[in-house]
């Protein structure tokens, strides 16, 4: 028996590979399925199964390019109806792989189909179980993702949620292995842990939801403190449950070359300038009104926070060598619509002769005289961390609702802008100068390098 767990750390995802007696079955998999097929060949495996723990939220999920290449069955749990064929497991129903068996346990409570797969092996022991979002590692799902109307609130949800838990879960064996779909840094929990994968002994240790506790209270912490999830979410669960375009169409449209005059009609004609790469290579030259969300951050998930429409056209400003990489992680998230990239890059913008925009981006201790002149200081860092700790009479943007304050930019004197290190910031000075506002200063190097500087800082956050 193998197991294997593919992590893909810009979306904090987890996918999983299991092997036995030449069969095989994938969980939870990604949109692009060569890395499945390849390991599936290499080993000389053949994938019978793709069971999917629920209908993602945060990811389109590669269930139906690897169903259609491979003939595998696509698996979902109680209560799922996809648009397409697919087998809908009853609770407690088993699947053979080889010489090992994976048992369907039904866990609703993150979705009302959501389903935890355990995998017993050929000594018929409970070895480990894939809990999708149910439960991570020090977190569970949140509860707010699958409302009907008014059908249901997130507290049923999250009512549901503790009785999955407490009655399918928790009385496995300590010794079974948790494999999540998440860890730290995704938007479908709040408290998860670096750490991808435990055991369940541990994690009824130091997991706060599966303490000792009544259902009341595991739904007042559960629901505590979520914040409003991404507006893209929605729009990738109708194409996890309804369909998608093969990856395959989707990278052959998306690395199609365009020359400058091409790539201006196109933006003329609606499509949205994204410019992944670096932020100094961007604060150097960009396009008039293109928008920077660089490869090398959190790429996926801001497209998703601040695009939100998936159905919008997009044409790409990207380094050389990467643009099947910039199309794959976009198609992640469910942004088909990728029309092309600018061949040649800024060098070929500018040899025809197109205008090129800068960011006035200075070093951290700037903000010294910044605030010494009483210049305004925006921080687009999320409202945890500005209450934490932040410059004296800055003002507080987050990135993800950078367009509701506008106002907040003076038309007269410059606006000092910081995140963190300096990758939202430059994202947000990107989007406030495509709006029209051009007196901006970047802050290089973000909080981290502003707190070296003698700048006075202050704290919402009481050390009572």
């Amino acid at each position: 028996m193998e197991v294997k767990q593919i992590y893909t750390g810009c979306l904090s995802q987890g996918a999983y590979y299991i092997e036995s007696d030449g069969e095989a079955a994938i969980i939870d998999p990604l949109r692009e399925v060569q890395p499945y097929l390849d390991m599936a060949k290499e080993r000389g495996a053949r994938i019978k199964y793709v069971f999917e723990t629920h209908f993602h939220a945060d990811f389109v999920s590669g269930h139906l390019s690897l169903s259609a290449k491979t003939g595998a069955h696509i698996v979902y749990g109680p209560n799922a109806a996809p648009k397409y064929p697919a087998h809908i497991a009853r609770d407690g129903e088993e699947f053979h792989i080889g010489k090992v068996r994976i048992k369907a346990l039904h866990t609703p409570g993150h979705t009302l189909e959501s389903t935890t797969y355990l995998l017993i092996n050929e000594e018929g022991k409970e070895e480990a179980i894939f809990t999708g979002d149910t439960l991570f590692l020090g977190d569970v799902g949140r509860p707010d993702l699958a409302q009907k109307g008014n059908e249901l609130t997130q507290e049923d949800l999250a009512g549901m949620l503790y009785d999955s838990l407490r009655n399918k879960i928790m009385p496995l064996p300590d010794t079974v292995t948790v494999y999540p779909a998440h860890g730290a840094g995704s938007a479908c929990g709040k408290n998860m842990m670096k750490e991808t994968v435990d055991t369940l002994g541990n994690q009824k240790q130091v997991n706060y939801a599966l303490r000792d506790m009544s259902k009341e209270q595991f739904i007042t912490e559960v629901t505590d403190g979520l914040l409003p999830p991404p507006g893209y979410f929605p729009l990738n669960v109708k194409m996890n449950k309804e369909g998608y375009s093969d990856i395959d169409d989707v990278m052959q449209l998306g690395t199609t070359e365009l020359d400058p005059k091409t790539f201006e009609q196109l933006a003329n004609d609606g499509a949205l300038m994204l410019d992944v790469r670096s932020a100094n290579d961007f604060a150097a030259g960009h396009v008039p009104n293109s928008i920077f969300i660089g490869l090398d951050g959190g790429f996926a998930p801001w497209v998703g926070e601040l695009i939100i429409n998936v159905k919008q056209k997009i044409i790409l400003i990207v380094d050389e060598g990467r643009e099947e990489e910039a199309v794959t992680r976009l198609a992640r998230v469910g942004f088909d619509n990728t029309m092309g990239f600018l061949k040649g890059g800024i060098a070929a913008w500018k040899a025809a002769g197109k205008e090129v925009a800068t960011v006035n981006r200075k070093p951290a201790t700037e903000i010294e005289k910044a605030h010494a002149n009483g210049f305004k200081i925006v921080d687009v860092r999320k409202p945890s961390e500005f209450e934490g700790s932040h410059v004296e009479n800055a003002y507080n943007a987050s990135l993800a609702e950078i367009n509701k304050h506008l106002e907040a930019f003076d038309s007269e004197g410059e606006t000092y802008v910081h995140c963190a290190g300096g990758y939202r910031s430059m994202i947000a000075t990107s989007i406030l100068k495509s709006r029209g506002i051009h007196n901006l200063v970047e802050l290089e190097g973000g909080f981290k390098a502003i707190k070296e500087t003698k700048v006075p800082l202050r704290s919402l956050v009481s050390n009572s």
